[in-house]
């Protein structure tokens, strides 16, 4: 165990439930020690709006789309989407409001801004890779750039960092280096009182269907296997005899304790984005959703209100007509 990650377990916060006592209203994994409990239960609170469902804002794909997702010559992309700043503006706006759980990128990237928004809670990306080189190239790989370390190193500065995230590639031929690494980051994020949630895709020459709701539920259970709190996962097409959000159900069952979490996918008009996650949640029952076009590829205004619409289906159990009366400011 490096130093700085040693040292982190020592300072902070001190929770010692009694033998019986009710410590938490969300499942705490055996591997949080018994004196973070509470840590652990405070960075879930923060992630999650005090639910348990997280509407988590995906600012990763800086890294993943290279900037096909940020800028297209201002004919569907807002030019303002291009520059980073955008993220963290949505992002601190929707914080004061109460309306994000997350923030989730790299950690350079939340180095480069955090100073001037240190409150917005952050999911801390340890690995990532580009679309450049594609699977009839290679099988995929994306393995860690950084370690708890260098996350302590944020939270010691004062950035809110309540957890880590992880990608792995689940069928590529790479992908025992990827789950091991996740594992261990799983674990040491929980022996911090962190929360961890990865990023399942079935992918690689292996993988004939990366949207087969049948590996979708297949790497939902890896998920919970790893330890990790919420997975997100790709919509998955529909089983025989089943709607999409029905099969979405089955990986939900197959997570256990693990939350699942639905991508959001490429933008779609803003009633159909909504009616889609509302389905997911009500039928395909996820924990949350991780959004991101279909919130940055938008002015910060309506990228605000579109949060907030998320908000309140994922956290409260809006309707789709409520929903959309956010989003229309009304």
């Amino acid at each position: 165990m490096s130093g700085e990650f040693s040292r982190s377990l020592e300072v902070l916060s001190v929770f010692r439930p009694t033998q019986g006592e009710q410590v938490s209203k969300y499942n705490v994994p055996a591997d949080v020690p018994n004196d973070l409990i509470e840590t652990y239960i405070q960075n879930m609170d923060a992630a999650t709006a005090g639910t348990g469902k997280m509407n988590l804002f995906a600012c990763d794909q800086k890294i993943e789309h290279l900037n096909d997702d940020f800028y297209d010559g201002g004919d569907a992309i807002p030019l303002t989407s291009n520059d980073p700043k955008h993220l963290f503006e949505i992002g601190q706006r929707c914080h004061d409001a109460g309306t994000i759980g997350v923030l989730a990128g790299q950690l350079g990237l939340i180095s480069q801004y955090a100073r001037d928004y240190p409150d917005l809670p952050y999911l801390v990306k340890l690995n990532s890779k580009s679309h450049m080189v594609k699977t009839a190239q290679r099988d995929p790989i994306s393995q860690a750039m950084w370690d708890m370390d260098d996350v302590m190193s944020l939270t010691h500065n004062g950035i809110n960092v309540v957890g880590i995230g992880y990608t792995v590639y689940i069928g590529s031929e790479y992908e025992h280096e990827m789950l091991s690494e996740a594992a261990q980051f799983i674990r040491q994020a929980h022996e911090l009182g962190m929360i961890a949630v990865v990023w399942m895709y079935p992918r690689g020459q292996a993988v004939a269907d990366e949207k087969d709701p049948q590996l979708i539920s297949g790497a939902a259970g890896v998920a919970a296997c790893i330890g990790a709190d919420f997975a997100k996962v790709n919509y998955p097409r529909a089983f025989e005899g089943m709607s999409q959000p029905e099969s979405l159900a089955i990986a939900a069952q197959a997570a256990g304790r693990t939350g699942i979490i639905c991508s959001g996918g490429g933008s779609l008009p803003a009633l159909e984005f909504l009616e889609r996650l509302h389905a997911q949640m009500s039928v395909g029952n996820c924990m949350g959703a991780a959004t991101g076009r279909n919130i940055h590829q938008r002015d910060t205004e309506s990228a605000v209100r579109m949060t907030a619409a998320c908000h309140a289906i994922i956290c409260e159990g809006a309707s789709v007509e409520q929903a959309m009366a956010i989003f229309e400011g009304n």
